[in-house]
């Protein structure tokens, strides 16, 4: 149940019938407080600014043709023209009854789509680092969410697993005849690239025999080819091992590295050519964007291929988003990728379009996230100064929420422990993360993000349990339906019954905006009203059956939302704390 949607359908109806014109859309938002009601129609000062009417006589005269009969107490018009809306209990009990009867918590149909989304995107040849965490874990966020309504999601893990490093590796490895590929770490691999990337640099031989090999890996050559699969093989599987331990559903048929798109790179360059787009400037291939210019107002130069005939990473995006739109389809492209990357995708993206790859129909868009900072304002490494490893990231989160679980319950078997620790701690971890606003940058703080109090993980893991031990001691199966019409017979239930019924607003508000921490905020206001409801209405020991079962029943779908909800996030519950 879509209350917002099915409210601002009722509004546009009785627009309609009080004469305004059908491209009017009626704005209906959640109300911030109780005394403006439920829901509020705030759109009536624009219109009536724009028809050179009163806002107050323009609601009079919507209001009289408003039909909420059984479904508002009553809607009431204040200055300066709103008109607030304050749903009718009973209404309001038949559509939990509904939700409770249905799949998914009552979503509403959506119109399906193909979407990708392009997330995590760890280095080749190094480790994952904390820089990795936002991009995962918000990426896989929104898969989830898109898949629970109903898109078809393409998960892609763009990795940089082609050009000049794989060349230096190769030389490196060559050099140095370290043969037992098979046996090396990541994190030994992370010092050979290093040592390799030294070389390089320093060494002119070395950096000239690296470019040889880089050639002869994009001609074909098997040695070469075979050598640079184990390496990305290697990479990868500690990867995965680590997508595995955060709950991340990405496995190795989403990898889409840079060389899936190689062989599209020469007609790429060919057919903008052709098309006028991209000329020969200085020795190379250029596209010129007139939409975008610089202090000197001169066009924008974008290279796509250096005089040396070496393609840059423009032309892989290009390739890239050219793939997705004519192979896989997509109506939706969505990009996990950090903001310092906004110019760089805005220009592939426009030389895209111009070049026709990409249909006006597809949308293109960079969901950027800000950086994870320590306690003291700065980007958060160790104290020595080195990025944090995401592995000793996990590791900490279990190693803290394993102190917090054996405080609670020393009685804990080692298997139940380490079950409950690992679900708690990374959990935890991740949702404070989620939790604040993809935009901006956010402090990393372990005792906050452990915390049972306040927006965190463990505070919406306990209400979920709180709920769990009701049923257990009324010996009542948590899953079994429940019997009778639901009855709202005081204020906090009317008020849990409200955030219940808004969790297909919020599902539909984080697909659109692709921002997970609306459904943080809902679930720590869903946990708070529950809460309230728990502390007044005592449910075991209600003597009315009919009000017992109808907060039974409240508490059963509380308990759905917030697994639902914690799911979609990525993030496990667990029946004891």
């Amino acid at each position: 149940m879509n209350i917002q949607s099915f409210l601002s359908q009722k509004v546009s109806q009785a627009m309609l019938l009080s004469g305004l014109p059908e491209n009017y859309k009626p704005q209906v938002y959640q109300s911030e407080q109780v005394k403006f009601g439920h829901y509020q129609v705030n759109s009536m000062m624009a219109l009536a600014k724009k028809l050179h009417l009163s806002p107050i006589k323009l609601a009079k005269q919507v209001l009289e043709k408003l039909d909420l009969h059984g479904i508002a107490q009553k809607v009431e018009i204040i200055s300066p023209g709103f008109l607030n809306i304050f749903l009718e209990p009973k209404w309001l009990a038949l559509q939990i009854d509904d939700v409770l009867e249905k799949d998914k918590l009552g979503i509403t149909p959506i119109k399906k789509q193909t979407i990708v989304v392009d997330y995590s995107s760890p280095n080749v040849a190094k480790e994952m680092h904390v820089g990795h965490l936002r991009s995962t874990i918000i990426g896989d966020a929104m898969v989830r969410t898109l898949e629970f309504l109903g898109h078809h999601v393409i998960r892609a893990n763009h990795i940089g697993d082609w050009g000049t490093q794989f060349g230096m590796l190769i030389a490196f490895l060559e050099e140095k005849k370290i043969k037992n590929y098979e046996k090396i770490t990541l994190s030994y691999l992370e010092i050979l690239y290093c040592k390799a990337k030294h070389a390089y640099d320093e060494d002119v031989k070395f950096a000239e025999r690296a470019r040889e090999y880089v050639v002869k890996l994009q001609n074909g050559d098997d040695y070469c080819r075979k050598l640079w699969k184990q390496l990305v093989h290697i990479t990868m599987t500690q990867n995965q091992a680590l997508y595995d331990r955060m709950n991340v559903t990405l496995t190795s048929q989403n990898i889409m590295g840079e060389s899936l798109y190689q062989n599209m790179m020469s007609d790429i360059v060919s057919d903008l050519r052709s098309k006028k787009l991209a000329v020969q400037s200085q020795d190379a291939v250029v596209v010129f964007l007139n939409a975008e210019r610089d202090k000197s107002s001169e066009p924008t130069g974008v290279i796509i291929q250096k005089k040396d005939g070496a393609y840059l990473y423009t032309t892989t995006d290009i390739a890239c988003v050219k793939y997705r739109c004519e192979t896989l389809h997509a109506d939706r492209i969505l990009y996990y990728i950090d903001s310092r990357q906004k110019q760089h995708l805005a220009q592939a993206w426009q030389i895209a379009r111009k070049a026709g790859y990409v249909p006006e129909s597809v949308q293109l868009e960079h969901h950027m996230f800000g950086m994870m900072l320590g306690k003291n304002g700065k980007p958060f490494k160790t104290r020595t100064g080195n990025t944090i490893k995401l592995s000793y990231l996990l590791d900490e989160a279990i190693n803290r929420a394993t102190r917090l679980v054996l405080d609670k319950n020393p009685e804990k078997t080692k298997q139940e422990l380490q079950t409950t620790a690992e679900i708690i701690g990374i959990g935890s971890m991740k949702y404070a993360d989620l939790a604040k606003n993809r935009t901006t940058n956010y402090i990393f703080d372990w005792d906050s993000m452990l915390s049972l109090k306040g927006n965190t993980a463990p505070y919406i893991q306990y209400a979920y349990i709180r709920v769990l031990s009701i049923f257990r001691k009324a010996n009542i199966n948590l899953k079994k339906q429940l019997n009778g019409s639901l009855y709202l017979s005081s204020n906090h239930s009317v008020e849990l019954a409200l955030n219940l019924l808004r969790f297909d607003e919020t599902v539909k508000k984080v697909a659109r905006d692709g921002m997970p921490h609306i459904m943080c905020a809902y679930l720590y206001t869903l946990s708070s009203k529950f809460s309230q409801f728990y502390e007044t209405c005592q449910i075991l020991e209600e003597k009315d059956k009919k009000i017992k079962q109808s907060y039974l029943k409240l508490a059963q779908l509380t308990a759905k939302t917030l697994k639902q909800g914690l799911t979609l996030l990525g993030i496990k519950t667990v029946d004891h704390m």
